[in-house]
């Protein structure tokens, strides 16, 4: 039986889609109280009601919604950057400053071992503590948080070490100072530079995937999604207050926005889908991390065999065919004519892009 670890989840912490689990969990603490107390056993019942928690999670989470995996993104018990560097990475010594303005804590970068690989790890911090979130703008990087992670990588690539990047965040910082430093211009340079860095690139999402706060670190030759994290071009709060100027119309922005790890798959725009452990990264952080670092080694060990200039021919090719999948299937879009004045319309449309279409034209002779 597939049992998840509740890494210490308490009656606060479960979603409001998952009022069924948390009663089971209450059932379970209280039986496990009355054990203690009157020194009865009830190890049956309590198996019991952890069978019908397995099979709840498991009904539930076959089933997510847009909304409801933002909110699984989001958990604040899911596992941080932090909980990576000290369970996945050894020997991290990390790395300050991009030399122009100051080291933003949104960005964390340095060197250290994945299995026995030596890797350039850059990472976006969210905080955990109130103290941490609002030192690192709870995620949000300033263009001194590009800037650093992009000389670093030069570092690394003047060194032949491979880059991992983290990503985590609800988008780049949006304030006065940071739009003044240069937050667009930092940005697409990283784009333009990681593009044609010479040495393998990785790119996780570990949890949120926001904007393009979250595509200046997600260049590379392969971006992988935990299975419950989103990427997305834009929160499903903004994209509601933007399109209905209403930020409650949330969960139907989500639907649109096609942004679970299933859907970007389907659309070619990730190449690998890490699974998590039975009700979310937040019931078992271990698991999480050991199926991220199995994907990095395996991941890396196919990409140090193939040369460089083909890396580089590769990752040109990928970047380039983004959206490819979805033209691609428009041809197979039924249009609905429901009307005859539907029809004519279509049948008037076929005809105008019929005759606009350029003709050849004959060769004319020469005058003698």
């Amino acid at each position: 039986m597939d049992m998840p670890a509740n890494n210490n989840i308490s009656a606060a912490d479960h979603l409001n889609f998952e009022e069924k689990v948390a009663d089971l969990d209450r059932q379970m603490n209280e039986l496990r109280k009355l054990s203690s107390v009157k020194g009865i056993d009830y190890s049956a019942e309590i198996r019991r009601l952890q069978r019908e928690q397995v099979a709840e999670l498991k009904r539930i989470y076959s089933n997510l919604t847009a909304w409801q995996t933002v909110q699984v993104a989001r958990h604040p018990k899911r596992p941080l950057l932090n909980d990576y560097l000290s369970l996945m990475v050894k020997d991290f010594r990390e790395l300050h400053g991009d030399r122009c303005f100051g080291d933003d804590r949104a960005i964390i970068t340095g060197f250290g071992h994945v299995g026995r690989e030596k890797v350039l790890i850059v990472g976006q911090n969210k905080g955990r503590s109130t103290k941490e979130k609002v030192a690192c703008n709870f995620g949000c990087s300033n263009p001194e948080g590009y800037r650093k992670a992009l000389r670093k990588m030069k570092f690394a690539e003047k060194f032949g070490i491979p880059i991992v990047t983290l990503i985590d965040t609800p988008g780049a910082y949006p304030g006065i100072g940071a739009e003044e430093r240069g937050q667009a211009q930092a940005i697409a340079v990283n784009l333009t530079e990681m593009s044609r860095l010479r040495v393998p690139i990785i790119c996780i999402c570990i949890g949120e995937g926001g904007s393009g706060g979250a595509l200046a670190i997600a260049v590379g030759d392969r971006l992988a999604m935990l299975e419950f994290a989103y990427y997305s071009v834009i929160s499903p709060e903004g994209c509601a207050a933007i399109l209905w100027r209403d930020g409650s119309q949330a969960p139907d922005a989500a639907e649109a926005l096609k942004l679970t790890s299933k859907e970007l798959q389907k659309l070619g725009l990730i190449d690998a889908i890490i699974p998590e452990p039975l009700g979310g990264a937040h019931r078992n952080v271990h698991d999480t991390v050991y199926n991220v670092e199995t994907y990095i080694v395996r991941t890396l060990r196919d990409l140090n065999r193939t040369r460089i200039d083909n890396l580089l021919e590769n990752r040109y090719k990928k970047l380039r065919s983004i959206g490819n999948n979805f033209v691609n299937n428009l041809p197979s879009l039924k249009l609905r004519r429901t009307s005859r004045r539907g029809k004519a319309r279509i049948s008037k449309a076929q005809i105008k892009a019929t005759r606009a279409a350029p003709t050849k034209s004959r060769p004319v002779p020469a005058k003698v």
